[in-house]
């Protein structure tokens, strides 16, 4: 192989990999729920609440 490619291949492999880099440290997802609806976690959807 030349230089050339092994450098295109690197450079292939290396752009997904530091863009994923970028995103780690995101732990807290934000859910937004209409009005009269509250977010359950353990179904991952917006309940609507009764009373």
């Amino acid at each position: 192989m030349t230089i050339k490619a092994l450098l295109t291949a690197a450079a292939l492999i290396a752009a997904p990999l530091s863009a994923s880099a970028t995103c780690m440290g995101h732990s807290d997802a934000r859910m937004t729920c209409a009005e009269g609806t509250v977010f359950d976690s353990v179904s991952g959807t917006c309940k609507v609440v009764s009373g």
